[in-house]
């Protein structure tokens, strides 16, 4: 099963009834309507376990998540396999346990990519997006789009070039 349909997976996740934290779907939807050969796109309010299969059948995977403090507009980092992805819940896992799954139950060894856009309303109810966060989204979109055009993916870095310290609300200290 692994790397069947070679290509890219692009996931935006999030919930997109509190606000900026839809950026990653809306990021997924707007990707999907231009239609890019060798280009599948999903969007969810969390990773699951269900994740895995589907990124073993891509050569890379692209997790779009909202940032909720990193710098503006959006950032682009590698990440690698890490941890079972399994705790008590398997209804919401970090993209790293996606890929690690990915790999221990389907062989699969996709290149993964987190995508951090900067968010700023989370504390309410409600769907759209704030302005800024619209700004970001619409240049995430751009950029991403070049590279899939392209077919190629690289880091991406904010002022300043340090990747290491970012994370979006998904992972945990330990994650980074």
């Amino acid at each position: 099963m692994a790397n069947e349909t070679g290509g890219v997976l692009l996931i935006g996740f999030g919930n997109p009834g509190r606000l900026d934290d839809g950026l990653g779907p809306a990021l997924a939807r707007e990707i999907e309507k231009l239609d890019l050969p060798g280009v599948t796109v999903d969007a969810d309010y969390q990773l699951t376990v269900e994740n895995s299969a589907e990124a073993a059948k891509h050569r890379i995977v692209i997790f779009a998540d909202a940032d909720t403090g990193g710098p503006e507009p959006f950032w682009l980092k590698r990440i690698e396999p890490s941890g079972s992805g399994v705790t008590f819940s398997t209804h919401s896992i970090d993209p790293r346990a996606v890929l690690a799954l990915a790999r221990d139950l389907f062989g699969a060894e996709p290149e993964g990519f987190l995508l951090g856009i900067r968010g700023y309303a989370f504390n309410e109810f409600g769907e759209g997006l704030s302005e800024k966060a619209e700004a970001n989204l619409a240049a995430a979109v751009r950029r991403l789009t070049e590279a899939l055009r392209r077919g190629t993916i690289e880091e991406i870095r904010p002022e300043g070039g340090d990747l290491s310290r970012l994370r979006t609300g998904t992972e945990s200290e330990d994650d980074r």
